[in-house]
């Protein structure tokens, strides 16, 4: 059978539109069934509460389950394999931030390439932390706090929730830029980290603004400055470490990433949701009770943070000799 070449010509063209249509057809079908939002720490942490902040505002907007699969152990790794290794649908999201930009320096193997082997979806949040010390402590000001290390070598105790951590690496930092000797003291997590600070057994911590603010305000805890480049507007009052030490900062931030190879129509409108829940007034007010604010990206830039985290941190962690316990 024989077709008119116009008619040929029109129908070559209609199938050849197949392919697209089909990719459209799925973008906009997406989701059409659950989605898991792995996380690599237990209930009750950062990750685990933006993760839940994010799932319920996308469950509900998205009519589909957005639920949270927690997977803690190897210091976030067994999460993070377990999404890379997902099937690039955009049905297994990644809770990421410091831990995961960290790990590539801190491990000597991993089984997979953080890099190469996630496509950024977007940021959620970022937030400071707080160089704290406990009220008895004799400095009042970061540059108190350098003289008196300085005149008191190895005195100092630094808190950290656990060695290879951001709070951690954020003392080490401070260490490298200052030329100051403290010495570091991991605990098996923020709070009881905390816990000795408050009682006195360790003298300072990079603490996370969540964890922290309360005890601040109660004057339980003194606050020397913040972390990130600017002042924050929970402590607006507090000076950043870099009017002390110029070129200092650490921050958390924390975002959405899916396998590599995820169709970029499902990584775009993914984005553009996040997008939409963080610029929820709900969602920002929460996120401003957590100490951080809104972080919206386009996968472009929520990819060059990361790179760029990645490579800040190692040099500190290689520098410092850290390796992951």
């Amino acid at each position: 059978m024989k077709f008119p070449r116009r008619q040929f010509l029109h129908l070559a063209a209609g199938v050849a539109a197949l392919p697209a249509m089909s990719r459209i057809a799925r973008a906009q079908a997406y989701p059409s069934r659950l989605v898991r939002i792995i996380v690599g720490f237990p209930p009750g942490g950062s990750y685990d509460t933006l993760a839940r902040l994010m799932g319920q505002w996308l469950s509900e907007h998205l009519g589909q389950s957005f639920v949270i699969e927690n997977r803690p152990g190897g210091g976030s790794n067994i999460a993070t394999e377990a999404a890379v290794r997902a099937p690039a649908d955009g049905y297994t999201l990644l809770v990421v931030g410091p831990t995961q930009a960290m790990n590539v320096a801190l491990y000597d193997k991993l089984s997979f390439d953080f890099i190469h082997d996630i496509a950024p979806v977007g940021g959620i949040t970022r937030s400071s932390l707080v160089m704290v010390v406990h009220p008895s402590f004799p400095a009042k000001t970061v540059s108190e706090f350098i003289a008196f290390a300085r005149a008191n070598p190895g005195k100092i105790n630094m808190a950290s929730s656990g060695n290879g951590t951001s709070n951690h690496i954020a003392g080490e930092l401070f260490k490298m830029m200052t030329g100051i000797n403290m010495v570091h003291v991991p605990y098996r997590g923020g709070a009881p980290a905390l816990t000795d600070l408050l009682g006195g057994q360790v003298q300072v911590l990079f603490a996370t603004m969540a964890s922290s603010i309360e005890f601040i305000k109660d004057g339980k805890l003194r606050a020397l400055a913040v972390t990130t480049a600017r002042r924050s507007e929970v402590l607006p009052n507090i000076p950043t470490v870099a009017e002390t030490v110029p070129g200092y900062e650490a921050s958390d931030w924390y975002g959405i990433v899916v396998p590599m190879k995820t169709p970029a129509n499902i990584v775009d409108k993914l984005n553009k949701d996040i997008n939409m829940a963080i610029a929820d007034p709900k969602v920002a007010a929460r996120l401003a009770d957590l100490g951080g604010i809104a972080m919206s990206t386009t996968p472009g830039d929520f990819g060059k943070l990361i790179a760029e985290e990645t490579e800040k941190w190692g040099k500190v962690i290689r520098a410092a000799g850290i390796k992951a316990e």
